[in-house]
């Protein structure tokens, strides 16, 4: 037990750096990424993964996952990075208590099917959830892939969540596994927590473990922790123990500058991640933080022909059936605003099938601002704009140049609603998705603008609606959409300031 708890009130460590559900933080995304994989795994999303750093908080969202998940869900949790093709067959068979021969796994394989078959009837779900599994061999994971194909004509058996660090996703570009990435249908990122997500984040942890009083952490020795740890939650905890042992030592009760300091001076962390590879540029477009997330991805890839939906109406998932009967997932945590600009987040949105329509845009429109003398995007930024193709659909092209547009006018302090963010950028399914929006007049087709985000010469398409004065006018306009709109939307507003930053 830490020796500071009866100084401090505590009741527990509040920084351990074990995976305690207790003490789960659901900021800086943390929870809408929650909120999405509970939704993907009850709706047969096939393949989804999490992407994280080492020590950004993956087993204890793993751990969470796994408690929140519905009792008909069965989970199995797999830790070993080492299984063989035939070990991780025979081991999800095992988990399964299904009897088999280990001679031939084509029999595992059959004995499984069988038993996953059954258990659907029955109503039962099944999920694997695989730690590490950006250290798994080649052939391991192209039987991962193996595993996610057991379906009915209809339906998934199946639901497959990879937790891995970035090197996962190199490994998945390689040309062997090029069959699994293409069945991945939704990725998420455990980005670093900004300074503010920090202060939250300690007092969360305090709180958490029985602390009452005003916040221990002075702000310097917040911005210290934050610095030193690069954002990620297990260096923070590490460094926030020794603070506070520090604080204890000298009979303070509050931890400042001197205490973070000599914190930071006991530790011996590795240089900041961000500095070894080019995963910074997600660190600095955190649009890529719940990038595939679960707004209008199932319109943009239900299917050949299925078209997608309004900008302000994301839908689901890749791979659910474009239904009515479709439910709708609530109580989505409000959003938080944006911390700093490198924590640029859009949050993952989960959608009903069938939308009220919002209100006129009448009451929804701000009054266009005046336009100023000077344009306010930089020639790369133009560049970067440039370099998503409409190709000839004219809509999509449209909607791209009025988004330049207002990029080139919109003052700093004006802002527009996020919804969405897709790595699902074939002109082609935009095009669909803008038609749909245009057809169904579920929103003013001339309010609703395409960012697309290019980040190591691939592009994301982030989805925007409307212009307002301020951050409450665009609060406002979201409120005044019907609830079931707010209920599913994450209409968080972003200020074109932050737009202009992310490109």
């Amino acid at each position: 037990m830490a020796l500071y708890l009866e100084h401090f009130g505590l009741r527990e460590p509040p920084f351990r750096i074990t995976p305690h559900t207790d003490f789960f933080f659901d900021g800086a995304d943390r929870g809408t990424t929650l909120d999405a994989l509970l939704y993907a795994i009850q709706h047969e999303e096939g393949i989804v993964k999490v992407v994280g750093e080492v020590g950004s908080g993956k087993t204890l969202l793993c751990r969470v996952l796994i408690e929140r998940l519905p009792k008909h869900v069965e989970t199995i949790y797999l830790a070993n990075p080492s299984f063989t093709r035939d070990e991780i067959l025979y081991a999800v068979a095992e988990e399964m208590k299904i009897e088999f021969s280990r001679e031939r796994a084509t029999i595992a394989l059959r004995a499984l099917q069988d038993r996953l078959i059954a258990s659907y009837a029955e109503g039962r779900r099944t999920v694997i959830l695989i730690d590490e599994a950006h250290a798994m061999p080649e052939e391991t994971l192209e039987q991962v892939r193996l595993l996610s194909n057991l379906e009915t004509s209809r339906h998934k058996l199946l639901q497959i969540v990879l937790f891995g660090q970035p090197e996962l996703e190199e490994v998945l570009a390689l040309p062997s596994l090029r069959q699994l990435k293409d069945r991945i249908t939704h990725s998420f990122r455990m980005r670093p927590l900004s300074q503010e997500e920090a202060a939250r984040y300690l007092s969360f942890r305090m709180r958490a473990a029985g602390y009452r009083g005003p916040d221990v952490f002075a702000p310097d020795a917040v911005a210290r922790i934050a610095r030193a740890s690069g954002g990620l939650t297990r260096r923070i905890n590490i460094l926030a123990d020794k603070a506070l042992l520090a604080a204890f030592s000298e009979g303070a009760h509050g931890v400042t500058a001197r205490e973070a300091r000599a914190a930071v001076a006991d530790s011996e962390f590795a240089p900041p991640w961000r500095a070894r590879r080019p995963f910074a540029a997600y660190a600095a477009i955190g649009a890529a933080g719940i990038a595939l997330g679960l707004g209008v991805a199932w319109y943009l890839q239900s299917g050949d022909n299925a078209p997608p939906r309004s900008a302000s109406v994301p839908a689901p998932s890749a791979s659910a059936p474009s239904s009515a009967a479709a439910a709708p997932v609530q109580g989505l945590p409000a959003a938080a605003a944006p911390a700093a600009p490198a924590a640029v987040t859009p949050q993952a949105a989960v959608v009903p099938a069938v939308i009220a329509r919002p209100p006129p845009a009448s009451q929804l429109r701000a009054a266009p601002p005046s336009t100023p003398a000077t344009q306010l995007l930089k020639r790369d930024q133009l560049v970067r704009l440039a370099g998503y193709s409409a190709g000839r659909y004219p809509l999509l092209q449209a909607r791209l140049e009025a988004t330049r547009e207002r990029l080139e006018i919109e003052p700093d302090t004006r802002y527009s609603l996020e919804l969405y963010v897709t790595e699902n950028t074939d002109p082609a399914r935009m095009e669909r998705f803008l038609i749909r929006a245009r057809d169904r007049d579920l929103v003013p087709l001339d309010e609703v603008f395409l960012l697309p985000l290019e980040s190591g010469g691939r592009y994301r398409i982030w989805a925007l609606y409307g212009a307002y004065p301020d951050r409450s006018a665009a609060r406002d306009a979201a409120q005044r959409l019907p609830k079931r709109y707010q209920d599913a939307f994450r209409l968080y507003p972003r200020s074109f300031a932050e737009l202009r930053r992310v490109l």
